[in-house]
């Protein structure tokens, strides 16, 4: 059952999680920790949202954001479309590997 739409206004905190499908790994090794924190740091910076926090396991990560002028939705859909597509290349794989968000 697909959650409620995420309550998104200027300067509110929010807790993201993603994970795999079936909570597969989405990080196999120390390029891949490596490269979606690049992609974080790189779009906190052009969006100028604030990451407080976050932890990386192996078959999700969570993000403690603050958001500014930019959506939510649009901040994350550009790390995670960034990174399906690292994964897949590295990984040879398909497809989103994103199950649901908190």
């Amino acid at each position: 059952m697909a959650r409620q739409a995420r309550l998104d206004a200027p300067e509110a905190l929010q807790h993201v999680m993603a994970r795999g499908i079936e909570r597969r790994n989405i990080f196999f090794d120390d390029e891949d920790y490596q490269f979606f924190k690049e992609r974080l740091g790189k779009l906190v910076l052009d969006t100028k949202m604030d990451c407080l926090a976050w932890a990386f396991l192996p078959n999700h990560f969570h993000l403690l954001l603050r958001t500014h002028q930019i959506p939510l939705s649009l901040f994350m859909r550009r790390l995670m479309t960034g990174y399906a597509g690292h994964f897949n290349r590295t990984a040879s794989s398909v497809g989103p590997f994103v199950s649901e968000p908190v």
